[in-house]
């Protein structure tokens, strides 16, 4: 029976739709015909969010191990009372907060141990201390 599907010319096509390769780099994905089901279409991107996907996209700086901490580290000046929040331009303190942050960034330093690269490792350390400091000064202001 399998010999006559391949007389027939029938079958099925194999494709690897995965978005990076064996080696970890991004693979090209605009050669597929159709959008995945996970991504919708650009136009239909656009419509959802009014023809703001590309703005965004351009104003956001990339996303990696240390935009990530530094953000984190943000937050937390945010909820020490240090920089004034955004979203009202008040500097508020919320130290339960602040204190989840810095255990947050804590807990990113314990699981990512020996997986860092040096100058990684030295920014979450840096971060970390600085942070901490600030924390208890908060805590004796309060």
């Amino acid at each position: 029976m399998a010999d006559e599907g391949e007389k027939q010319g029938k079958g099925f096509k194999v494709e690897d739709r995965r978005r990076f390769s064996e080696t970890g780099e991004a693979r090209d994905t605009s050669k597929t015909d159709e959008p995945s089901a996970e991504e919708p279409s650009r136009p239909a991107a656009d419509a959802v969010l009014g023809g703001a996907a590309d703005k965004t996209e351009a104003q956001l700086p990339e996303i990696n191990f240390s935009t990530f901490i530094i953000s984190l580290s943000t937050q937390a000046l945010m909820h020490l009372g240090e920089i004034a929040d955004p979203l009202s331009g008040k500097a508020e303190t919320d130290l339960p907060v602040a204190k989840q942050m810095i255990d947050i960034i804590s807990l990113l330093q314990e699981k990512t141990r020996g997986n860092l690269d040096s100058g990684e490792q030295q920014l979450v350390e840096d971060v970390l201390y600085d942070l901490r400091l600030r924390y208890v000064d908060a805590v004796k202001r309060k």
